[in-house]
């Protein structure tokens, strides 16, 4: 940064230098457990009659369509930068998440459309091929979780696969509850309305899958960084005098970039200063990724910061 009045200078000392956890093999595994789970989920909740049934196939669909886009984008983020694309493929985990809620859309829109038709053209549903069958979904889905379970608090692409599997061995459970309680009371409605409950637990979830990766694709300040306890944080430090041009926002689903001007009348303060400032921002804010200008002058601010 080229400024006549100041000084610029940038240090990238942060935690962020630690390659990320591989969990290619989590994917793997857990694309090839749901994607054989959903064939017969499918199958057997059509043969069945079960519309529960189907309506969780297609959730677990999305969700092998989501595994494979966060596993696409996890390893798209290792990739180095270029000339072209500087910061690398980092921001491809935002894609992703957005990819996966506009999945999650299209199969809520789906579902909820038959539901309303089975519940218009009520059929017999075979509960007991409900209870196997979304019980054999409980194992798979948990058995996945727990494959992302080491990851869940590092790594926002991680913790999504994590809460997505868990969540559906819950739905799973809602299924096989519906399938009990089909067999002690011969009511077929009860399938189409547990399946109108799970379209309301996809929907909650997507909401917040759409909100958060939207806000990140406009690189909004992440959740759980307060940017006034940063600029409180900035501010206070020995020698600045003001700040401002302060930028905060998500490089990926787990790194953060900030950009600051630090006004130091007193002069530029060391290489030190700026490592210790490096530091304090990703142990205190987690901001791995930091960039600071020091200006001199308290009355020269840049005509073209914000």
């Amino acid at each position: 940064m080229a400024h006549s009045h100041g000084h610029s200078a940038h240090d990238h000392t942060g935690g962020h230098h630690h390659a990320p956890a591989d969990f290619g093999r989590a994917f793997a595994i857990g694309v090839v457990l749901n994607s054989v789970f959903v064939l017969i989920e499918a199958t057997y909740g059509f043969l069945s009659g079960s519309m529960a049934l189907v309506a969780d196939a297609g959730h677990n669909l999305s969700d092998v369509l989501s595994l494979l886009l966060a596993w696409a984008a996890a390893t798209a983020a290792k990739r180095p930068a270029s000339g072209r694309f500087t910061y690398g493929f980092k921001s491809s985990t935002i894609l992703a998440a957005l990819g996966n809620a506009g999945l999650l859309l299209v199969a809520i829109g789906a579902i909820l459309f038959e539901t309303i038709r089975r519940f218009a053209e009520p059929a017999p549903v075979a509960g007991t091929t409900m209870i196997v069958v979304a019980g054999i979904g409980i194992l798979i889905n948990a058995g996945t979780a727990m494959l992302f379970m080491r990851g869940r608090h590092d790594d926002l692409n991680i913790r999504g696969a994590f809460l997505h599997m868990a969540a559906d061995a819950l739905v799973s459970l809602g299924v096989v509850i519906a399938g009990v309680a089909i067999l002690l009371t011969g009511a077929s409605w009860i399938d189409p309305l547990t399946s109108l409950a799970i379209v309301a637990v996809i929907g909650w979830g997507t909401w917040g899958l759409l909100k958060d990766s939207v806000k990140m694709s406009l690189l909004a300040v992440p959740e759980g960084i307060a940017e006034a306890e940063v600029r409180s944080y900035l501010s206070g430090l020995p020698g600045v005098e003001a700040i401002h041009d302060l930028h905060i926002w998500p490089m990926s689903t787990t790194e953060t970039a900030l950009t600051a001007h630090l006004v130091m009348p007193g002069g530029h303060p060391g290489d030190a200063f700026l490592h210790r400032l490096s530091q304090d921002l990703e142990h205190k804010f987690g901001i791995g990724h930091a960039t600071v200008q020091v200006e001199t002058d308290i009355d020269a601010h840049c005509a073209d910061c914000t």
